[in-house]
Parts: C-alpha cells; sequence; structure tokens
C-alpha cells in the first residue's frame, strides 16, 4: 500500500502531463516541420519519380532557412505523414553490404494537395497601412 502511494506521488511530480495542458491541433492542419518535409520530398522527385529517403530529406531541409531541430523529430513527423496517406513508405530492397537498409518515402497525390494548401503559398491580402492625421501643434 505504502508503494503504491510513493509511486502515485512521484509520477504525479514528474509527469509533463501534469504539468501544463499541451495545445492540440486542429484536425488536418500540418505542422510547419511536415509542410517542408512534403515540399523537400517533393522536389526530390520531380522528374525522378523515385522515392526518397529520411536522412537525404534532412540535409534538404537543414541547407534550407528553416534548419531541422533533430532526427527523431524528423521521423516521427515522417510516420505521421504515413498515417495521415500523405506520404508512402516501404523498406529498400538489396541495400549495399555496408549499411543498413532504408525507409524510402514517396508522396501521395494526396501529399502534393496538402503541400499546395500551405498557407504561406496561397495569396494573402495584406492591409494597407492607415494613413495618421497630421499631428496638432
Amino acid at each position: 500500500m505504502h508503494c503504491a502511494w510513493v509511486w502515485a506521488t512521484l509520477y504525479w511530480k514528474i509527469s509533463s502531463y501534469n504539468l501544463v495542458s499541451m495545445p492540440r491541433r486542429k484536425p488536418g492542419t500540418l505542422l510547419p516541420l511536415e509542410h517542408d518535409l512534403l515540399a523537400a520530398a517533393i522536389e526530390h522527385q520531380l522528374g525522378r519519380n523515385q522515392p526518397t529517403y529520411g536522412y537525404q530529406l534532412a540535409k534538404a531541409i537543414a541547407e534550407s532557412s528553416n534548419g531541422l531541430l533533430a532526427h527523431g523529430t524528423l521521423y516521427k513527423a515522417l510516420g505521421r505523414l504515413v498515417d495521415r496517406g500523405l506520404m508512402e513508405a516501404s523498406w529498400e530492397h538489396d541495400p549495399p553490404p555496408s549499411r543498413p537498409r532504408r525507409r524510402l518515402y514517396l508522396v501521395t497525390g494526396a501529399g502534393i494537395q496538402a503541400n499546395a494548401n500551405r498557407p504561406e503559398l496561397m495569396q494573402v491580402t495584406r492591409p494597407q497601412p492607415a494613413i495618421l492625421p497630421e499631428p496638432l501643434t
């Protein structure tokens, strides 16, 4: 009985889920990293029609102005894109014996459409600055 109480007390103190409620994103929205992954994969596929692998996408994003936080973040985002049907994933067949096989990613039609709906790619009308009256002297 005492051990269960101690465990529960420690869990409530160290669990990050109990400190702050994490914001949820709206269903159907993509994170900026997910948009960047789609854009990099589409750019790689243009004219080649060949899948790309995660490290190749990581290099492309790191070369862009956005940068990349961590490879763990990259592969979680790739998994979410595959789960949503925006990318297809498969394992490489017959890799060279000098390296492990790669997970290959191919953007689907739904992924191309989702990338086309990227907010910053859409035409945005900006409000005109207000004309302020002359100051009174």
